[in-house]
């Protein structure tokens, strides 16, 4: 196994506590083991990517955090409670968001009961202060096409619709953290852009994103922070202008 290769992270990212921190996370399918001491952290207000290539162990990362597969092994503290035994719903009612890469809408329901479906209670921070709060009506200002599809079933939206479905769905339970798994996947260029944009204008809100991608520049308009993940192991850290400007991991870990 190689050493991690680790950079100091950029002056712009806060020091404050993080809002999810994972200590030697491993995880398996069966016997066969896929993670092997993943460690990463995400803070307030802040987007990280979890990067790597197909197989890497990117999705398995998050279906291990989210109580998702059968064998895990590690910690996993969200807003300061362990919950590395909690199941996903459990998780959910926390306020930690999942958007998996298959989407998983509800076809035969409309937009608007696809995010009636994903609705929770509204939410504070510790310190008492609101947190970011939706509804509905912000969902469609904020997703222009779905607003203009609101009796549309699920079933009948294109990949890139249901995949901004699912992220809105998502935010209708009032995550303090989301998980984003390949959101730039297998959909048309205009709608990778529009899911960039997503990406910024929920950050510009204060919205805390760790996301799965293997596209560097995607990760690059949108992350603070990246970690690279490659055969279930952690072999980068650092920030994404640090990953952009060392050649040598990208050539690694990264290209095809």
């Amino acid at each position: 196994m190689s050493a991690v290769l680790s950079m100091p992270a950029s002056s712009a990212v806060s020091s404050a506590e993080p809002l999810l921190e994972v200590a030697g996370l491993n995880a398996w399918y069966g016997a066969a083991q896929v993670l092997y001491d993943v460690n990463l952290n995400v803070r307030r207000g802040e987007v990280v990517a979890l990067m790597g290539r197909n197989g890497a162990g990117k999705s398995t990362t998050f279906k291990a955090l989210m109580g998702m597969l059968d064998r895990r092994r590690g910690k996993v503290r969200f807003m300061g409670q362990e919950v590395s035994t909690l199941a996903p719903f459990q998780l959910a009612r926390l306020g930690l968001g999942f958007v998996p890469e298959d989407r998983r809408v509800f076809t035969h329901l409309t937009v608007t009961e696809n995010l009636e479906v994903g609705r929770q209670a509204n939410r504070r921070w510790p310190d008492g202060s609101e947190a970011l709060n939706w509804t509905p009506q912000q969902l469609f200002e904020f997703f222009p096409n779905l607003g203009a599809m609101q009796d549309r079933p699920g079933g009948q939206m294109s990949g890139g619709e249901q995949q901004m479905l699912t992220v809105a769905r998502t935010l209708m339970g009032n995550p303090f953290l989301i998980l984003l798994d390949e959101p730039s996947e297998g959909v048309a260029p205009v709608i990778v852009e529009q899911m960039a944009h997503m990406i910024l204008a929920l950050k510009a809100k204060g919205a805390s994103i760790l996301l799965s991608e293997q596209n560097l520049h995607f990760a690059g308009l949108v992350a603070d922070r990246a970690y690279v993940l490659e055969k279930g192991l952690i072999r980068y850290e650092g920030s994404m202008a640090e990953l952009a400007a060392n050649e040598a991991v990208r050539k690694a870990y990264l290209t095809m």
